[in-house]
């Protein structure tokens, strides 16, 4: 390998691994990390690229964050820099989340105090406006557009089955591809579709299935049941929540319903992917194999639920530039970015709800976004501040 592309792939895994210890809020905010960082500050893809990656990965079961970064890696280095890009981005969050797990487990810290992380929510807030804003003033530039974003923001905001994200999407992208006509002709290239990503995700289902039922071994279990939630969750780490608290919690019962909701608190103040709570609750599901096997267990959880959505997106990415080449899939991208921004616009609102509605934490949401929008402070010293300002006011 050229030296100047080691150079490039020790750079952009660095830039990934800053984003892995600085990147809070789920996927809508690390959508505008992405955008600052990704985009704007190194020019690894550009805004129009980013934005049908996370349209794409949207449509997609999985992660949608962690689905976009590691198509990133696909685009600049293929296959490998994208299995690196998926380690360095979980990796952190993975081990916060399964010492975390390890700590309730050994010393009963069930009420320990996040005081200090209480300026994270409303920031993330304003990382997710500031997301809306620039993928709106770039994105949506017809009435189409706009009346399409201010519609799927309704449908989001109103209807919480994750069903609503991909089906939105599709609408969307329907709607405008019948615009196809105002689009220029390009030379179109044969689609090939390689089946090999998709062909390893249905036999690793289905291996995990059978050998977990024959083997009943509790690691080979956890590991299919976290990889089986991880093709079927459309919409980020908040739409994972009810799963796991149905089978863990009510089902099996692995976990209380305390130690179930100190995770979700503690996976608030993490950076990186949300999906990372997988790691508290794999930990705590094998807790009687010890301390070695709660790591196993946080690991090989990750593992399950991240592992699906990667595979699917390494497939369908494969053939999507020969794919978009047709005049009707370019059309239906106005709908689809639109519906993005829609969706990121209704997510801030969401967001603030169970916010208390201070004069502070309105402050705090207004001075994240005019921070991002109008000034060049790097967004980890964005959330170093918020976490000094929890413990000093």
């Amino acid at each position: 390998m050229p030296a100047v592309k080691r150079i490039r792939y020790f750079i952009f895994l660095k830039d990934v691994f800053i984003l892995a210890i600085s990147a809070f809020g789920g996927p809508q905010a690390h959508l505008a990390m992405l955008l600052k960082i990704m985009v704007k500050k190194r020019g690894y893809v550009s805004e129009e690229e980013l934005m049908e990656l996370y349209a794409l990965c949207q449509i997609l079961p999985g992660p949608t964050s962690t689905q976009t970064i590691t198509a990133i890696g696909f685009r600049i280095g293929g296959a490998n820099l994208a299995y690196l890009t998926l380690l360095v981005w979980m990796l952190p969050a993975v081990a916060i989340m399964t010492t975390a797990a390890i700590l309730v487990d050994r010393y009963q810290t069930k009420n320990f105090s996040l005081e200090f992380t209480r300026f994270i929510q409303p920031m993330a807030v304003g990382f997710i406006s500031y997301g809306a804003y620039v993928i709106a003033s770039k994105m949506v530039t017809t009435k189409t557009a706009g009346a399409l974003m201010a519609l799927s923001a309704i449908v989001t905001y109103f209807i919480s089955k994750p069903a609503a994200l991909p089906i939105v999407l599709v609408f969307a992208g329907t709607l405008t591809a019948f615009k196809y006509k105002k689009q220029e002709i390009e030379v179109k290239e044969k689609v090939r579709i390689k089946w090999g990503n998709f062909t390893l995700w249905g036999l690793v289902l289905i291996a995990a299935a059978l050998l977990g039922a024959f083997t009943q071994d509790r690691i080979v279990l956890l590991f299919e049941n976290f990889y089986r939630n991880g093709s079927l969750i459309f919409g980020g780490g908040q739409v994972l929540i009810p799963f796991l608290n149905k089978e863990f919690v009510e089902f099996k019962g692995y976990l209380s319903s305390e130690e179930f909701l100190s995770g979700l608190a503690m996976v608030q103040a993490v950076p990186g992917p949300t999906f990372s709570v997988s790691s508290f609750v794999g930990a705590l599901s094998v807790r009687d194999l010890g301390i070695g096997g709660q790591i196993l267990g946080g690991f090989i959880a990750a593992c399950g639920i991240f592992l699906p959505g990667t595979f699917l997106i390494f497939f369908v990415i494969r053939f999507w530039d020969s794919l978009k080449k047709y005049r009707v899939v370019r059309a239906s991208l106005e709908g689809i970015h639109a519906a993005s921004a829609g969706m990121v616009a209704a997510a801030a609102f969401l967001l603030f709800e169970p916010i208390d509605n201070s004069v502070m934490n309105v402050s705090v949401v207004i001075g994240t976004f005019l921070l991002l929008t109008y000034t060049k402070v790097p967004p980890p010293l964005i959330i170093l501040a918020g976490l000094l300002a929890g413990f000093l006011i």
